[in-house]
């Protein structure tokens, strides 16, 4: 039996993950065997390689508990605009990626967000005509669930001002009722279904550069939230190839042909290769806040005449809850809006879901108050995303309003009740690095320390809650908590080795914490050295 010792200078230890000094694990055959002080493990299994991180933290293995596989890696190959503090900046981006561009071909980017911008006014297709004229350009924003085209991408969309908004999205128009190039939720399906889709080989090497990129940063696991049929073969054959670093557990997306095809004839897939798991559906129940397509219960306070959009139709819910009952698969449905929340609670309701089949509400982001103990009592797990609100509140109270604005991004309020709390970044949406999360999550500050004391301080949560979202209850919400989530005899040697001691860190340097190692199943996937 080949035999590995793990030395820590911290380790977080049993189902508590207690910080023990100068302990040590044992693993072989990717489980973990023994935990206890260095020089009994050592003295016990005087064979045994060794691998010295005495001067780390040995965490259990992280996961991201709501991610995009795919869109990070798309996200790593085409045009970045994330951060950028002005529409120029950006257009500059795409004039430079088009100059060296075969004729014709699209241009595509992720990232903008126009709260982050003078007047905070969504952007139009005009600076991008001038810029690029020749090659068709579309433009996600930040959250995924906005996009600004030129006039070239719309027109190959066959897009103009009598193209009436679809259910579920908004076209934007100026005052003559033209479109200006940007589109909302499921109005982006109008030019995303004119992009040309990628090759096999190339969404496979763009899931390989994602997969290592989460390694490189501490991540084990995630979660991919709405994975299509050909990403799922890419992983299985990268898992095929011994080629695939990290676990994932995959929701599939909305469409008719996947879910037919996965939950009425093939079932459940559980642990394909040690690697890949699908056993649930992502639903979307509304848009996203920052584009005002969140559905709520009341107008944005900043755009009376707006409620949001639901981009699902109630029943629809209820009856792909109804069949992945039937079927044993989980379902996960994004809700940002309290109105959406509460659609989807009603929804989960009518079609007989028990609290052990473990339905989750992705986001939860702004929850009316007699939700959360709803939400409890029916066992819905609630999986939301620190950074989020860190990066959303120098504008949140605007769209919510001073009272409703309490019920948003309310971790501790959701502990309180009783409900789960798996948590994760949304990446690309957020950065991968899930110690930003955990730092979000105990200071509710950005990383300039700002506001001082913390947004909504109340709703802060400890290290060992914030650890435990990134750990135990990531791993609760995918059926895994008797396989992962602690350092326990018995579990999968999957950890996530930090530099120095973590649980010595200052709160406000927690999102410094460098990544020593990330280890998955006893095998180091990523070192630092």
């Amino acid at each position: 039996m080949n035999e590995t010792i793990f030395i820590g200078g911290t380790v977080a230890t049993g189902a508590e993950q207690t910080p023990q000094h100068k302990y040590a694990v044992l693993v072989s055959d990717g489980l973990i065997r023994e935990v206890g002080p260095i020089d009994t493990i050592r003295a016990a299994h005087p064979s045994a390689r060794i691998v010295d991180a005495s001067t780390a933290t040995i965490l259990p293995g992280l996961t991201d508990a709501h991610a995009h596989l795919y869109g990070l890696g798309l996200s790593l190959d085409t045009v970045n605009i994330v951060g950028l503090n002005t529409y120029d900046e950006a257009v500059a981006r795409v004039k430079e990626r088009a100059s060296r561009a075969p004729a014709g071909e699209w241009i595509l980017g992720r990232g903008w967000d126009q709260n982050r911008w003078p007047g905070k006014q969504f952007p139009t297709a005009a600076p991008l005509d001038a810029a690029v004229p020749d090659h068709p350009v579309w433009l996600r924003r930040i959250d995924g669930h906005a996009g600004v085209a030129n006039s070239v991408a719309m027109r190959a969309a066959g897009i103009t001002a009598a193209t009436p908004d679809p259910e579920g999205g908004r076209i934007i128009r100026d005052s003559a009722g033209n479109p200006t190039g940007v589109f909302v939720d499921e109005a982006m399906n109008l030019v995303d279904s004119k992009v040309p889709p990628p090759s096999f080989e190339l969404r496979k090497s763009r899931v390989l550069a994602a997969a290592k990129q989460i390694a490189a940063n501490g991540l084990t696991e995630m979660h991919d939230a709405g994975a299509d049929g050909e990403t799922i073969r890419a992983i299985q054959q990268l898992i095929d190839e011994k080629n695939f670093p990290i676990r994932v557990y995959v929701m599939l997306a909305d469409e008719e042909k996947l879910i037919d095809e996965w939950l009425t004839r093939r079932g459940p897939l559980v642990d394909y290769g040690g690697r890949l798991t699908v056993r649930a559906v992502k639903l979307y129940a509304d848009g996203a806040l920052g584009s005002r397509g969140a559905a709520l219960l009341a107008p944005y306070s900043d755009e009376p005449g707006n409620s949001g959009l639901l981009v699902s139709h109630p029943a629809h819910l209820v009856k792909i809850a109804e069949t992945a009952r039937r079927h044993g698969f989980q379902v996960c449905t994004h809700a940002i809006g309290d109105r959406a929340v509460r659609e989807v609670i009603d929804a989960y309701e009518s079609a007989g879901v028990k609290p052990e089949e473990r339905f989750r509400i992705e986001h939860f982001q702004v929850v009316a108050p007699p939700d959360f103990a709803r939400t409890a009592r029916d066992g819905i797990i609630a999986s939301m995303q620190p950074t989020h609100a860190t990066s959303d509140m120098p504008w949140a109270e605007a769209r919510l309003g001073p009272e409703r604005v309490r019920g948003a991004y309310a971790w501790r309020t959701v502990l309180n009740s009783g409900a789960r709390l798996p948590l994760g970044s949304d990446f690309p949406v957020e950065f991968v690095n899930p110690f930003f999360g955990i730092y979000s999550a105990v200071t509710r500050q950005d990383q300039t320390g700002n506001p001082p004391g913390g947004w909504f301080p109340d709703q802060r949560l400890s290290l060992t809650e914030a650890v435990r979202g990134f750990t135990s209850d990531a791993a609760y919400a995918a059926f895994e908590e008797k396989s992962r989530g602690t350092i326990e005899p018995g579990k999968l040697a999957d950890f996530t080795i930090v530099q120095g001691d973590f649980y010595a860190m200052p709160a406000s340097d927690l999102f410094k914490a460098r990544v020593q190692a990330t280890v998955v199943g006893g095998e180091v996937v990523y070192s630092a050295q």
